[in-house]
């Protein structure tokens, strides 16, 4: 893929994210999940996510893009509102927080990017599926984990009490 395709697929990714987010929705979903994961294999097998010119240089960037994507699936997963309705299914919604700590993980994107660029890194467009793909899996996990720790629906006992035989 060019580095203008996989630019744009990740922002309309991340945007198509976003809205879905904002909106109620079941937790109990995978398909984010396996969105996440094949865009981190994406990411992967486009290579060059470690300058091999810079080697100590772009494996400690790596570490920190990947340390930065795990803390923002972390803290939007701590702004999605969740929780469980009469019947027992879990819901969850992203908050104005949710927005906000999205466009604060596109800034520390773009800056280690900068950072990278200014420190004469060779920055591998694929890198941003791998980036993207880890954050929204990290937040799927943890939202859906957040979700089955709420507690059960109250089982009714029938009206006249409990049968014995």
């Amino acid at each position: 893929m060019e580095p203008l395709q996989i630019a744009v697929l990740s922002v309309a990714v991340v945007l198509f994210v976003v809205y879905r987010q904002m909106m109620t929705r079941r937790t109990e979903r995978r398909g984010i999940l396996v969105l996440g994961g094949l865009m981190m294999l994406a990411g992967l097998a486009g290579g060059g996510v470690v300058d091999t010119g810079h080697v100590a240089l772009g494996t400690l960037t790596l570490v920190l893009e990947l340390a930065c994507a795990v803390a923002f699936g972390f803290l939007r997963a701590a702004t999605v509102r969740v929780w469980r309705d009469e019947t027992g299914v879990t819901w969850s919604r992203g908050t104005g927080w949710t927005a906000a700590v999205w466009l604060a993980s596109l800034a520390s994107r773009i800056a280690l990017l900068g950072g990278g660029y200014a420190l004469g890194l060779a920055s591998a467009p694929t890198s941003v599926l791998l980036f993207v793909g880890l954050t929204i899996a990290v937040q799927s996990v943890l939202v859906t984990r957040r979700a089955r720790a709420l507690p059960g629906v109250a089982v009714r006992q029938a009206a006249h009490g409990p049968l014995t035989s």
